[in-house]
């Protein structure tokens, strides 16, 4: 076992290495193919749909390559390459750094069996094989480009191929199958040692592409032409070293340093080239350490990452989300409710206790001055906190504004995002202000257009009385509820589980909670076969489920006459898990292409204001999951032109003079045009910056218009052009926006 595990420490040190210096090779390819970068594009979304090796990856190809200019981003479809083996580099190095953390881990503990070294050496072949297949293909495309004879036949004699990647992942398996873990570790090894020479060769033949043919001569005396062992491509090449990426070209200096004392030939070059890259080479850290110095260094400006769970939101990102809370506030408004807006922490003890087992999920700040807080969890208990403070008995209020949970994020879920809630508190008509907070959400998704969706809707009291007639004890509601509420994303068999093995249920209860929880359809119908059928007996015989039938036949005839009940279902599945509700509860799921969970949310909290302070004040609510309906929204977006900004003028000014810029740009902001100005020499690139901004009119002023006192004003969807008299710019725009003047 120590011999296997000191053979697994190599390989980890091996591999780690490999991975840093496969980076460096790769960069060098993508310089030498002039590909194209977008594919490292890569930014954490926050939701964690984006590996963190990955994007460490993408950052550290593009720390390398900053300020290069022959591979750069593009999205204009342009002459950069860009193919599968450059395109899958960020998820394939990531994949393999993953696999030597994964090998570190495991090997830190001394105690770990031999079969668990041996699945994470295994697992580290499978991509190594991944990387040196990728590496091969960049290989062959750098062949194919560089301008020395006799490399080519050189590399052949080596005989790498993914045949021989694949013989060697062969045989790591049979051992791995066999469970001879030793056997497994040495034929790991060999796949280790051809991935090496790959990419050492993927690094040589890069370098070639790029400084091959002035090497040569230069190594050579400048005599250009033949060259002993190999032949030169009598072509010009202009230096390179200014359109290299800052690392890039710290890394090429290295090499011709080295191999400019070093052998003369073809051949001889080659070898001291693949014996620098060798790992057992005396010089082969300080190559390491240089290169890890370029990709840790200040100076290489590293993309800085935002908090897991976080994310920035791009100008086009922010068009829509300005648009959506634009429609939502229209709708709150409309319900004639006011704005409200309280702190972002709140005291601890205030959060405390409201959310059930989901507390465990509360932000808590550092005490700094005497008082334990947290950032808000929710907006519904900050506005209980605020009526039961300002001794309130009624309030309508609308909120738009960040929560934080410390979640796991996933796809849709993060740690920090927005809430647009709607409440209602005080004593009102029975059920008036439930139906109006269904409506309103229905409303808001109606107006945000995007897409299918439904309303499942339930009654705490009744799915309480549906857990007393299945025999859960009452100190269990709570509990079991938290578990129901997860039917929506898991099986009932887990759930089962979950109820019988971790909360002590008997098998016979967790069933017949089963036949309940697996009730659901349309409202009316529903509700109808409820009183009339079996169910509906043991129910009614329950004064809470009895009270809550009721409740909900109320509710659902406003519904059916506000025209909105064709979006609910009546599940008796939902039980939403936050402790504060008492009555009815209701959540919205988007039913089209995009999984983004839970949309809006909400129900009647009626003891929670009372909470803090002397007297109960009753209250109905509803949050709609912003972030997951901008998700959705982004989605159908993808394909459409997004204005970034609402610019209705450009003032171009040709030449330099600011002045003339600002005078004019000016008059229009002080009558509320919405313009913006550049100045530059070129008409050109005023023209080209409003038809990518899409900036529908431009000013043009030259020395010509200064002179003559007019201005040309051109419209840029027709592309026609009028010249008007500076002093009538602000009229004739205004008329031409449709702006009282």
């Amino acid at each position: 076992m120590s011999s296997l595990l000191e053979s697994c420490k190599l390989m980890d040190q091996s591999s780690s290495a490999l991975s840093t210096v496969a980076i460096a090779s790769a960069a060098l390819s993508c310089e030498a193919a002039r590909a194209n970068l977008s594919a490292f594009d890569l930014t954490d979304s926050g939701d964690g749909s984006v590996s963190k090796e990955d994007i460490g990856v993408s950052s550290d190809i593009k720390v390398l390559l900053n300020g290069s200019k022959l591979a750069v981003s593009s999205n204009k479809g342009d002459d950069k390459v860009n193919t599968d083996s450059f395109s899958k580099i960020p998820v394939v190095y990531g994949n393999v750094r993953e696999a030597v953390k994964s090998l570190h881990s495991v090997i830190r503990v001394v105690s770990n069996s031999g079969e668990k070294l041996g699945g994470k050496v295994l697992h580290l072949c499978f991509e190594l094989r991944n990387l040196g297949e990728g590496s091969l293909e960049r290989v062959r495309s750098n062949l194919g480009s560089v301008g020395v004879e006799g490399l080519k036949g050189i590399f052949e004699k080596e005989c790498l191929s993914e045949e021989s990647l694949r013989n060697g992942v062969k045989l790591a398996v049979e051992a791995g199958l066999e469970k001879d873990y030793v056997k497994l570790v040495k034929d790991v090894e060999l796949v280790l040692g051809i991935v090496w020479k790959i990419v050492s060769w993927e690094a040589v033949t890069a370098f070639f592409v790029l400084e091959g043919v002035e090497f040569l001569n230069e190594k050579s005396g400048g005599k250009g032409g033949e060259f002993d062992g190999g032949n030169v491509k009598a072509e010009k090449k202009k230096k390179r070293k200014v359109l290299l990426g800052k690392g890039t070209s710290v890394i090429v200096e290295m090499i011709k340093d080295r191999l400019m004392s070093k052998g003369e030939g073809l051949e001889k070059i080659v070898e001291e080239f693949l014996s620098f890259l060798d790992p057992k080479s005396a010089d082969f850290d300080g190559l390491l350490k240089k290169v890890k110095e370029i990709l840790e260094s200040n100076e290489s400006r590293r993309i800085p990452k935002t908090p897991k769970g976080t994310r920035d939101f791009a100008k086009e990102q922010m068009t829509i989300r300005k648009k959506a809370f634009s429609i939502i506030t229209k709708v709150f408004e409309r319900h004639c409710a006011t704005a409200l807006d309280t702190p972002a922490f709140e005291l601890k003890e205030t959060l405390t206790g409201k959310y059930g087992e989901d507390s465990k999920l509360i932000y808590d700040l550092a005490d700094q001055g005497g008082e334990l807080c947290s950032l808000r969890y929710d907006l519904t208990v900050p506005f209980s906190r605020y009526v039961a403070m300002n001794g309130l008995t009624s309030f309508k209020r609308y909120h738009i504004d960040k929560v934080w949970r410390r979640d796991n994020p996933s796809k849709g879920r993060y740690r920090e995002f927005y809430q647009c809630d709607f409440d209602i508190a005080g004593q009102y008509e029975k059920m008036g202000p439930d139906f109006e907070v269904v409506r309103i959400l229905s409303e808001v998704l109606n107006a945000l257009n995007i897409g299918d969706y439904e309303i499942k809707l339930n009654h705490r009291k009744l799915l309480d009385g549906v857990l007393e007639i299945c025999g859960v004890p009452p100190a269990k509601f709570r509990t079991i509820c938290s578990s129901i509420d997860k039917l929506d994303k898991q099986s009932f068999e887990q759930v089962k589980k979950e109820m019988v093995e971790e909360k002590g249920l008997s098998v016979e209860t967790a069933d017949k909670i089963g036949t309940f929880v697996k009730i659901r359809g349309p409202p009316l119908e529903l509700l109808s076969k409820i009183m009339g059928g079996t169910e509906g007996s043991e129910l009614l015989k329950h004064n809470a489920s009895k009270e809550a039938l009721g409740d909900l036949s109320i509710l659902f005839d406003a519904l059916y006459k506000s025209r909105c009940i064709d979006k609910v279902v009546f599940d008796l599945s939902l039980a939403r898990g936050l402790d504060y509700y008492t009555g009815v509860i209701f959540e919205a799921a988007f039913k089209g292409g995009v999984q983004v969970g839970s949309i809006g949310a909400g129900g009647r909290y009626d003891n929670l204001i009372g909470n803090f302070g002397t007297k109960q004040v009753p209250a109905v609510g509803m949050s709609l999951g912003i972030e997951r309906v901008l998700t959705i929204m982004e989605e159908k977006a993808q394909n459409q032109a997004v204005r970034a900004t609402e610019t209705q003028v450009l003032v171009a000014v040709l030449g330099d003079k600011l002045a003339v810029a600002a005078e004019l740009v000016s008059e229009l902001w002080d009558v509320d045009i919405k313009a913006e100005y550049k100045v530059h020499k070129k008409v050109m690139k005023h023209i080209e910056y409003a038809i990518d901004s899409k900036v529908p009119w431009m000013v043009i002023v030259g020395e010509r218009e200064l002179n003559e006192g007019i201005v040309k004003l051109k419209n840029i969807e027709t592309t026609n052009e009028e010249v008007i008299p500076r002093s009538n710019l602000v009229g004739e725009l205004q008329q031409r926006l449709k702006l009282n003047p």
